[in-house]
């Protein structure tokens, strides 16, 4: 699972139609240890998000059992809205 910070949102109208009614927004992924931006990645919205929120993000896989359709091309998902974080450091 990956740490995220929404960015943008993505608007298609031309993808594939197993896709017709999902939210695409772009994540800025976050190394946890160093507190860096590591990435950006496009991930469909299964929470709710918006620009600014701070979402978790499952991959691959797991990304599609939240969509619950296994043949839904998304690879990155976000799953929840992180509410606080505390850390060690």
């Amino acid at each position: 699972m990956l740490l995220g910070k929404v960015s943008g949102s993505v608007w298609s109208t031309r993808k594939d139609e197993k896709l017709n009614g999902w939210k695409f927004m772009v994540v800025q992924v976050w190394d946890t240890e160093t507190k860096e931006q590591k990435k950006s990645l496009i991930a469909a919205d299964n929470a709710g998000a918006g620009i600014g929120d701070m979402v978790l993000i499952t991959q691959g896989q797991a990304a599609r059992i939240s969509a619950e359709k296994m043949d839904v091309p998304i690879d990155a998902m976000i799953v929840g809205i992180v509410d606080s974080l505390d850390t060690e450091n």
